[in-house]
């Protein structure tokens, strides 16, 4: 691994930090002993997060929001430079965003594990949330680094069951949504109205967006800005679509993918597709038949070639894997899964 970019207070980095760690799918009362923790830390501690999990996006939040000095590190690009709390911290100079990436130097192992072992090396102290027994971070704890693991609270986790499940009033939906929209993360609105943290998320999703059309957007979001951060000005967007359909039935506007774009006058366009694992069948969980033809005629039609972008494991916005063909290919999981084992073995 190796720093290609810092954005921010560079000084944080030569301060004593802390780093958080917690595996993915965290369970929701990993949630309350997390923020506790995260309220007990003064302006005088410094800690380093990274951004691939849910429970690790919302302890950035709640670290900002709290206005504890922050390190976040993320892998090839920043690209959240729209949130609220981000900006206000990077004009506050209490954040640092080092960009990080994989060389072949670092030789075999996955993404997760090479970048969680090279940070865990430069910190004083490793704080762990929730640690899956199988997953990439207990690789590389062991008895020569400073780890505290934070414990279940009994009276946390009662305090969570026990909060009353009383109906939402509208002004808890605005000032929710209010929230939410300033990046605030789930921490301080479950503060602000005494919800349950699931509560909080399940709300979020069902007044903002749909989690599956949240993930695609983020994920869309993501292509854009890779897109546009590897080009020197000659690219351009021309189209960005929504998807609105029901299970074999698509509308006639439904049939374009979901970015159009020119490169020196080449037009070309991409349909953009991101799952937590290869999908055990491209026909039913990705490219349905009847899509695959939509999208033929829309390139004929347009003299336009269409790709297929599939982020693969991470998250939507920060995928592990990223694989790309025309669409107009036969694309199986086998074909997916031997470039990704091929891309395994090449770095």
């Amino acid at each position: 691994m190796k720093i290609i970019q810092t954005i921010g207070n560079n000084n944080l980095w030569e301060r004593e930090k802390t780093l958080f760690l917690t595996s993915k799918r965290a369970p929701y009362p990993t949630y309350a002993r997390v923020f506790n923790w995260v309220d007990s830390l003064t302006i005088n501690d410094t800690v380093v997060c990274f951004n691939t999990s849910e429970l690790e996006v919302e302890v950035v939040k709640a670290l900002l929001v709290n206005r504890i000095p922050t390190v976040l590190v993320v892998m090839d690009y920043f690209h959240d430079r729209y949130n609220v709390q981000i900006n206000k911290a990077l004009e506050e100079d209490r954040i640092l965003i080092m960009v990080l990436k994989r060389e072949e130097a670092d030789g075999r192992g996955t993404t997760p594990y090479l970048r969680n072992r090279f940070i865990i090396g430069q910190v004083q102290h490793t704080v762990c949330g929730y640690v899956n027994t199988k997953g990439s971070i207990i690789l590389v704890l062991n008895k020569d680094y400073d780890i505290t693991y934070l414990k279940d609270d009994a009276t946390l986790l009662a305090a969570e069951m026990e909060m009353p499940t009383r109906r939402w009033s509208i002004a808890e939906d605005k000032r929710l949504l209010s929230m939410y929209y300033d990046d605030m993360g789930i921490h301080a609105i479950h503060k602000a109205i005494n919800r349950p943290y699931s509560v909080v998320l399940n709300k979020i999703k069902s007044l903002a967006m749909d989690d599956e059309s949240l993930k695609g957007r983020q994920f869309e979001d993501y292509v854009v800005e890779l897109l546009f951060n590897k080009n020197n000005g000659e690219l351009t967007l021309k189209e960005w679509r929504g998807d609105k359909s029901i299970p074999g039935i698509y509308p006639t506007y439904n049939s374009a993918p979901d970015l159009v774009l020119d490169f020196k006058g080449m037009p070309f366009a991409i349909e953009c597709k991101w799952r937590s694992h290869i999908p055990h069948s491209i026909a039913k969980d990705l490219l349905p038949p009847e899509k695959i033809e939509a999208y033929k005629k829309y390139s004929q039609e347009h003299n336009t070639p269409i790709l297929l972008v599939l982020g693969i494991d991470g998250s939507p916005d920060n995928p592990d894997y990223i694989f790309l063909a025309p669409i107009t290919e036969k694309i199986t999981s086998k074909i997916i899964l031997q470039k990704k084992k091929k891309k395994k073995r090449d770095s």
